[in-house]
């Protein structure tokens, strides 16, 4: 595969005109290959969890993905192993439309495990960056990925996640940010974890399979003035 064309943009060409907070948690530039007008086809839902997940969480985020997809929302997900390669791939087996957001430049690929998936949202998909492009995957630039993409979603999900996952980053930005945070009710049922009931506290809700309706239904479909390209 040739290398991504890669446009530089502002993240208001995406989102429109940005609040103070979002403002002040966006970056400056973003770079993107691949579909943009994947922005003005409904409501997006980042799907994030743990990279060493187990194979019911793994589950949980084929269905999630799935039921997504099912419903018109634009699935979207980090490239992670685990859960975020789970959802990027389920909705892409369901003829559904995904979102990679990096936490390195969009021409290196991290995981090396998941080039194949990376070049295939690259040709038909979406993949969004603030780093430029030669940028290598660093610890550093996962929680700035995280919060990123809790700007670019109407609502997060965290399907699986420890005491110390970084994806606990964008639950906590996705609340910062003002968006729906939704935590799997699995999660609410482990006595080892304690953030869960953290999250809850400040606003997160409680997602079980049988109130998906209910959750669509909560999506805000905000309406944007896009600034011409």
């Amino acid at each position: 595969m040739q290398g991504p064309i890669i446009r530089e943009i502002a993240p208001e060409e995406i989102l429109g005109p940005l609040n103070e907070v979002e403002a002040k948690n966006s970056p400056k530039r973003l770079y993107v290959s691949g579909d943009l007008a994947f922005f003005d086809l409904g409501p997006r839902v980042s799907v994030v969890g743990s990279r060493q997940a187990s194979e019911d969480g793994l589950k949980r985020a084929r269905s999630l993905a799935r039921s997504l997809v099912e419903h018109g929302i634009v699935v979207v997900s980090g490239m992670a192993e685990g859960i975020d390669t789970a959802a990027h791939q389920s909705s892409i087996d369901s003829g559904g439309r995904t979102i990679a957001v990096l936490g390195n430049g969009l021409d290196r690929f991290f995981p090396a495990s998941n080039r194949r998936l990376q070049e295939e949202l690259l040709r038909s998909h979406l993949v969004v960056s603030q780093f430029p492009a030669g940028t290598s995957a660093r610890r550093g630039n996962f929680p700035m990925r995280n919060r990123t993409m809790a700007l670019l979603t109407d609502a997060t999900v965290i399907v699986e996640a420890g005491e110390s996952s970084g994806t606990l980053h964008q639950g906590w930005e996705a609340l910062r940010l003002g968006r729906l945070l939704f935590l799997m009710e699995s999660l609410t049922l482990r006595e080892d974890l304690t953030w869960p009931k953290e999250m809850i506290r400040f606003g997160a809700q409680v997602l079980a399979r049988e109130n998906l309706e209910d959750v669509l239904q909560a999506m805000p479909h905000r309406t944007r003035e896009r600034v011409a390209f």
